[in-house]
């Protein structure tokens, strides 16, 4: 009997120890005091540059008669928003009317354009033009052609007229180049290009 005393009284003893570790934990652990420092997060928004240009033109009938001036309209957009770029416009002919003017074989243009203001030919890219254009937050449009016209002489003859060989086609595009990170308007020509 005594045994069984003992281990209940050793029961009883671990217990209350246990307890009073217990309470001493909690009234320790309750009245510590940390340091403690927590800012606000930096929450970082990133956003993605874009760059939306255009080509439209009204005219779609063209025909070439002497002295006549012919609507022609193509008009570059860059649109709201769009980040600061190069705006190139690159014009090509095909089966355009040259003549010949001399025996020695010079020639004239009996049908031509010129390029609206403020588009500066890209050095050395003949054929090239370019504008660098400033984010805003409306529309820009740019011209491509002067006075939208092209002129056809009051010089042109029939007979002329009769030996323009294949269908007179002028193409015209436009491409918008970013400006960030590029060292002129030639390299942003060219990284667009290579791509």
């Amino acid at each position: 009997m005594k045994n069984k005393t003992n281990r209940t009284v050793s029961i009883k003893i671990a217990a209350l120890i246990a307890a009073i570790v217990l309470v001493i934990g909690c009234t320790a652990g309750g009245t510590v005091a940390w340091l403690v420092s927590k800012p606000d997060p930096i929450v970082n928004v990133f956003t993605v540059g874009n760059i939306n240009a255009t080509l439209t033109e009204t005219k779609t009938a063209f025909k070439i008669v002497p002295g006549v001036d012919i609507d022609k309209d193509p008009v570059a957009t860059v649109e709201a928003n769009s980040e600061d770029c190069y705006l190139f416009m690159q014009p090509t002919e095909e089966n355009w009317p040259k003549f010949k003017t001399t025996e020695a074989g010079s020639t004239t243009r009996k049908v031509e354009y010129e390029i609206a203001d403020g588009w500066i030919e890209l050095t050395p890219k003949h054929g090239v033009y370019y504008r660098e254009v400033t984010k805003s937050d409306k529309d820009q449009v740019f011209h491509v052609l002067k006075n939208d016209k092209v002129t056809v002489s009051s010089t042109l003859t029939k007979e002329e007229a009769d030996a323009i060989t294949g269908t007179p086609k002028l193409t015209v595009a436009v491409y918008a180049v970013q400006k960030e990170n590029m060292g002129s308007a030639a390299e942003a020509w060219e990284k667009a290009n290579a791509q």
